[in-house]
């Protein structure tokens, strides 16, 4: 039987600062290979990863690349702690550790057929990223389909060179909220965002990734658009250790994260942001 908290070995193959503080990882495995599902996943837009170094410890990250990728896979990681710190200060050609993929992810045969609005801030968008890349390898199967991200500045937004290849298949509203004077977008909250779009609200399912005070906006931002609760998928982040549900470190009311979420029915979760 396979040991679910055994680290594997994976090596840094490209670095990319994507902010002041936010690098992108692409990481390949070193002696083994990534399983794919059934479906041709990697893992699930959602799920999370253990990613660290030996005598250092390990942090959780979402995947970030598309999860058909077999070769490789993508984490942001945000300089905000010990772990990130040394993760930081690694080069291209280090190993590093990885276990995972954990958790429940983002419902993907729900999303189908169904309108699709995607709101997250900040650092908050790797697993939307990954979820948009799903949404475009399989764009038939999807009705209208948003992006609604913002941040603190035009140079806080990530992934800025996905955008043009997204707008080819989705809509993408972007909003800061201390533009440049080089900045042609929105000012403002995500939740202004939501003129712009058009949904039928009975047959539109929502992904939500961001930090608490975002995550507990939600109620002003979808709620007026009419969608249901049921409807409304949220990414809880939590300080996580062994990611299968033995150490608590994660409990959120009478949840854990790591195996009942990261994604959770909006109703389960909103009373319980960080």
């Amino acid at each position: 039987m396979e040991n679910l908290l055994q680290p594997k070995k994976v090596k840094i193959i490209k670095l990319q600062e994507m902010s002041a503080n936010v690098k992108l990882f692409r990481l390949a495995p070193v002696g083994w290979k990534f399983p794919a599902d059934r479906d041709g996943l990697i893992f699930t837009p959602g799920q999370f990863f253990l990613v660290g170094r030996w005598g250092v410890g390990e942090a959780p990250f979402g995947g970030a690349s598309s999860p058909f990728e077999k070769g490789s896979i993508e984490i942001g990681v945000r300089k905000a702690g010990n772990v990130t710190a040394a993760l930081h200060q690694l080069a291209r050609g280090d190993e590093m550790t990885i276990r995972g993929p954990y958790g429940n992810g983002y419902p993907l045969d729900f999303f189908k057929g169904k309108d699709v609005v995607m709101v997250t801030g900040g650092c908050g968008i790797p697993p939307i990223a990954t979820l948009i890349e799903y949404i475009i390898a399989r764009r038939e199967l999807f009705g209208r389909v948003y992006l609604l991200y913002g941040a603190l500045t035009p140079d806080d937004l990530l992934f800025e060179e996905r955008y043009k290849h997204w707008e080819k298949h989705i809509k993408v509203i972007l909003t800061v909220d201390k533009p440049t004077p080089d900045w042609k977008g929105h000012i403002g909250l995500v939740s202004e965002l939501t003129r712009e779009i058009k949904i039928d609200p009975v047959n539109t399912a929502t992904a939500m990734c961001g930090p608490g005070p975002m995550a507990a906006a939600l109620e002003n931002i979808l709620r007026p658009l009419g969608i249901a609760d049921r409807r409304i998928f949220v990414s809880e982040e939590r300080k996580m250790s062994c990611g299968i549900g033995k150490c608590q470190h994660c409990t959120t009311g009478d949840k854990y994260v790591c195996t009942d979420g990261p994604v959770f029915y909006y109703d389960q979760v909103q009373s319980n942001w960080d």
